[in-house]
């Protein structure tokens, strides 16, 4: 193959991998795929990308840029297309700018979660990242560039981000906002510029290639306290998120809050009690209910932060619980001084109450970091739920054969929407065979994303099919009620298309950026394109 000797002399032999082994692990993720990868190309500057993609138009090779490849459930490193060269952007790694004063990062896209937490701690910064609930060694950009969200009140990855390097399939480069002009002082602080922006066209797209982003960090409040509640039975979750929709819109709570069920907790604890369901699936609503009381746990389990001076947080606070009061069973709120109490305390409390706290702070300690911005592996296990083995100290889902599927549909901060969608993913995964574990998050004062995982053991004969099945079926009921994923997989892309004007623009500018086609093709692309091209 003629581009594979190009892209040798471009990046040396070393950085174009095409032995079997790693060639066959890239192209394993978290359920079935077909795709097979040519190559993995690993490109260390912005000047090598533009090299790779020019190569790749000449000769009409597709490629697949990847950050880190732990896209864990939506895909990982498999591009959408088959025989397709990954474009890996994992030694891109360096922090290019930071300002303490202006509370700025700019950063390439290997650059990691972990990374940065490192480089702000090192310094003593008093900024704030904010995290996602993935692996510590995701990329920044990758996620921001999925409109991935988090914790704290920068939770909008892609709304706190700006100037963007953009190389074009035909190895053009372009910036976004001020960063267009020479010199330009606002280029990380501003993120209109002036003139028509493109930032969103290069967001879960496949127009370009980011290759640099300033990412604004959050100053570190003067005192933060974070909030827990659970809803046990007899305590819909309706009026709850309806009473924090209306503390996010008055601007009481600046972040994302986050409720997960019952079964979701579950999973954060530990793995299936296979010992105790005597080896059957699934885990059905009456056991459910058994253990939940056991563990002490609710049929619905919630996290917030309060962020601002001891005063304003104070109030915050008395609003929080006057909001919730008769609606939650339980509402702890908890500081620095608190939490280290209770993890001192654990074993005290336990011998004397027979409360296991342990347990509690083993799920609740790790929330409490990311309402901070600060990186956690720990919701990683929860992939490893239906494995007979337990999760090894270095997690990776693909490696280990964790089966998981996301569905993440947004729909609007109204309890009937919010019970509407639950009543459908509980019947559909239950009646599956696969525990329905759900988690709302309140990205706004007025949406939320229902995200649930399809979880179980791929190296179960016949599991990659019925999950499929599964998912297949909640997207098209939960669809059919008007209500769309925020977030797709490599298995599902072709959702984007419906056939109308939005999506014969994109295919014009497709057109217009990439006439020959070679930049993730499939990737949220209009179906009718990829049946022409085809």
């Amino acid at each position: 193959m003629s581009a594979l000797l190009e892209w040798r002399d471009c990046l040396g032999s070393e950085f174009v991998v095409t032995d079997r082994p790693a060639l066959a692990a890239a192209a394993t993720t978290t359920f079935a795929t077909q795709q097979t990868i040519p190559a993995i190309l690993r490109p260390a500057t912005r000047a090598e990308v533009q090299a790779c993609l020019r190569i790749a138009t000449r000769y009409g090779a597709a490629v697949y840029p990847v950050s880190s490849g732990k896209n864990w459930g939506y895909g990982s490193s498999v591009p959408t297309k088959t025989e397709t060269a990954i474009l890996d952007l994992s030694r891109m790694t360096r922090i290019l700018d930071f300002s303490e004063q202006l509370a700025y990062v700019t950063v390439e896209p290997g650059v990691t979660q972990e990374q940065l937490r490192v480089f702000l701690a090192e310094r003593g910064s008093k900024l704030w990242m904010d995290s996602t609930g993935s692996s510590p060694l995701a990329s920044l950009v990758g996620n921001t560039m999925e409109r991935g969200f988090g914790h704290t009140p920068y939770g909008d990855h892609f709304a706190h981000s700006c100037g963007l390097e953009v190389v074009l399939p035909g190895g053009e480069c372009v910036e976004t906002g001020y960063g267009r002009y020479p010199d330009a002082k606002c280029a990380a602080l501003h993120r209109w510029g002036v003139g028509a922006s493109l930032d969103g066209l290069f967001s879960q797209s496949n127009f370009g290639v980011v290759t640099r982003m300033t990412i604004w960090l959050m100053p570190a409040p003067a005192y933060f306290q974070a909030f827990f509640f659970r809803c046990d039975e007899g305590k819909a979750v309706g009026p709850v998120i309806e009473a924090l929709s209306q503390l996010r819109l008055s601007g009481t709570l600046q972040s994302a809050v986050h409720i997960g069920n019952d079964y979701k907790v579950l999973g954060g604890l530990g793995q299936y009690p296979w010992e105790e369901m005597g080896g059957e699936t699934p885990l059905g609503l009456e056991r459910m209910g058994v253990m939940r009381k056991r563990l002490q746990i609710g049929l619905w389990n919630g996290s917030g932060g309060l962020y601002g001076t001891r005063r304003q947080v104070a109030e915050a606070r008395r609003l929080v619980r006057a909001a919730l009061k008769g609606k939650v069973s339980r509402l702890v709120f908890m500081d620095d001084r608190l939490l280290a109490l209770s993890l001192r305390f654990a074993k005290p409390i336990q011998f004397f109450s027979g409360w296991d706290l342990s347990k509690t702070l083993h799920l609740l300690q790790p929330l409490y970091g990311l309402l901070k911005g600060l990186p956690t592996a720990q919701p990683v296990g929860s992939a490893y739920w239906r494995k007979r083995m337990a999760p090894p100290a270095e997690m990776d889902p693909d490696r280990d054969g964790c089966g998981l599927l996301w569905f993440a549909p947004v729909v609007p901060a109204t309890g009937a929407d919010v019970e509407a969608v639950r009543a459908v993913i509980v019947e559909v995964m239950l009646g599956a065979g696969f525990e329905p574990m759900i988690s709302l998050t309140l990205l706004n004062g007025r949406a939320i994303s229902c995200v649930s995982s399809i979880s179980y053991d791929r190296a179960v004969a016949g599991e990659d099919e019925r999950a499929m099945v599964c998912y297949r079926e909640l997207v098209a009921r939960v669809n059919g009620m008007g209500y769309y994923s925020y977030r797709l997989g490599v298995q599902s892309m072709a959702e984007i298309d419906r056939g109308d004007r939005y999506g014969e623009l994109l295919r014009q500018i497709k057109q217009a950026v990439d006439p020959a086609g070679i930049l993730s093709p499939g990737r949220y692309e209009p179906a009718a394109r990829r049946a022409a091209r085809a």
